[in-house]
């Protein structure tokens, strides 16, 4: 276990899908901290701002990471969101160490599945299957991530 997902033990479907980022739902102030002492550097947070939280943004840079969010909703995804979201994990992988998150880790997977498949090369059931180990499970959302790579893959 690497010291990042040891950081984050305890938070719902915590994995590290790609080396240096960590995944999972909600994390808890006490797992920001830890993170940081792991020597994580970013925080990608992917709730909407009207979701509940049970801390503000300042508090995850109070803790000494970088904080950004791109809203990830449970409706339809706009290829837009899918760029930023391709562009934040491209940004952070291999780069500096840094934890995505939502509430469940549901979004955090359908979010990867562009980069795994358009950045690694991974056939479509391997990156179904790797963001169903993040936390996946909307089938809607899923489409929606695949149908954006398939527009980039001009398929």
């Amino acid at each position: 276990m690497s010291q990042l997902l040891d950081a984050i033990d305890g938070v719902p479907n915590a994995c590290e899908p790609i080396h240096g980022i960590v995944t999972g739902g909600q994390p808890t102030l006490e797992h920001l901290t830890a993170l940081k002492r792991a020597g994580g550097e970013v925080v990608i947070d992917l709730r909407e701002p009207m979701e509940p939280q049970p801390f503000r943004p300042a508090a995850v840079t109070k803790a000494g990471l970088e904080y950004r969010n791109i809203p990830v909703g449970h409706g339809t995804l706009a290829d837009a969101t899918f760029a930023r979201l391709l562009d934040a994990v491209r940004d952070v992988a291999g780069k500096r160490p840094a934890l995505i998150y939502c509430s469940s880790g549901n979004r955090v997977g359908v979010a990867l599945i562009p980069y795994f498949m358009l950045e690694q090369g991974m056939e479509e059931e391997d990156a179904v299957t790797a963001a169903m180990r993040v936390g996946m499970r909307s089938a809607e959302l899923m489409a929606q991530a695949l149908e954006y790579v398939r527009s980039r893959q001009g398929i």
